[in-house]
């Protein structure tokens, strides 16, 4: 580990330095999220994520390849685990919002270790690389959901029978498949999804991600109940629930989430903030 994050460090570095899209996204979406930063806190914070998301990137194919036993010590410390752990054994279904923060394979893999579990996924168009994430994922016996129809209809099978889902929470949906709600401030369009399964069980919903730690020493496990607005009857008042939930965790390790991804690109007036 200590490896990898030496290598992502100096990728993520000359990232932070040369024009290329993840720069220039990365610091668009930090200055819209964080307005009171400074030019010389964003560039700071544009290097750390770009080191945190390279480091990602080289850790995942020890998440994918490595024993289970082997991902599984990668989480060296956890917190909110055993209360976690106790709702998704009491029988009643539990939706786990897993967000683009530090490394979410490893999160999704030891956090759902030893359950009936189910993660929607969005399968990759090259078809080796999806069964690449069959395979990996399988080890743990977590079982994939595609995004679409029938997906949807294995999650909500699943949650009535008392299992745990998992859903990415922060992806832009397609515009039929989301509503917009304020993240850091700022419209997103966010998937509806985890809202609508909740109107028709009496799942709980946490949210979580794996921390790195310092000096390759691994992660640790962070998992905590979602905001108490994701309950809410009201669709959009829900949807802000889920975001509120997803913005907690990552302000809790800003430089550790996926500020590279355009997550502000659909606006609903059109709106453009990305150059490419």
């Amino acid at each position: 580990m200590k490896i990898l994050h030496k290598v992502g460090y100096v990728w993520g570095s000359v990232l932070a330095k040369v024009p290329n899209r993840a720069r220039s996204t990365t610091r668009t979406n930090l200055c819209l999220c964080f307005p009171d930063k400074s030019d010389t806190d964003i560039d700071i914070l544009t290097l750390r994520s770009l080191q945190n998301t390279a480091c990602t990137v080289l850790e995942m194919g020890k998440a994918w390849v490595s024993p289970i036993e082997k991902t599984l010590a990668l989480v060296t410390e956890t917190k909110g685990l055993e209360e976690f752990q106790k709702d998704v054994n009491s029988g009643s279904g539990v939706i786990l919002l897993a967000p683009h923060l530090s490394n979410w394979e490893v999160f999704g893999i030891v956090a759902s270790y030893g359950m009936k579990a189910n993660f929607m996924y969005k399968p990759p168009k090259i078809q080796a690389m999806d069964r690449l994430l069959k395979e990996t994922r399988s080890r743990s016996k977590l079982k994939l959901a595609p995004a679409n129809r029938t997906g949807v209809a294995t999650l909500l099978k699943a949650l009535k029978a008392g299992e745990l889902v998992g859903i990415l929470p922060d992806q832009v949906p397609e515009r039929d498949g989301g509503e917009y709600a304020q993240f850091f401030g700022q419209p997103a369009l966010t998937m509806v999804l985890a809202s609508r399964l909740l109107k028709k069980t009496n799942a709980k919903v946490y949210c979580g991600f794996a921390e790195r730690l310092a000096n390759g020493k691994g992660f640790k496990l962070i998992i905590m109940p979602a905001q108490k607005g994701v309950y809410e009857d009201d669709l959009l008042s829900s949807l802000q629930g889920v975001n509120d939930s997803v913005q907690y965790c990552v302000e809790m390790a800003a430089e550790q989430y996926q500020w590279e991804y355009k997550r502000y690109r659909r606006q609903p007036d059109g709106k453009e903030f990305y150059r490419s």
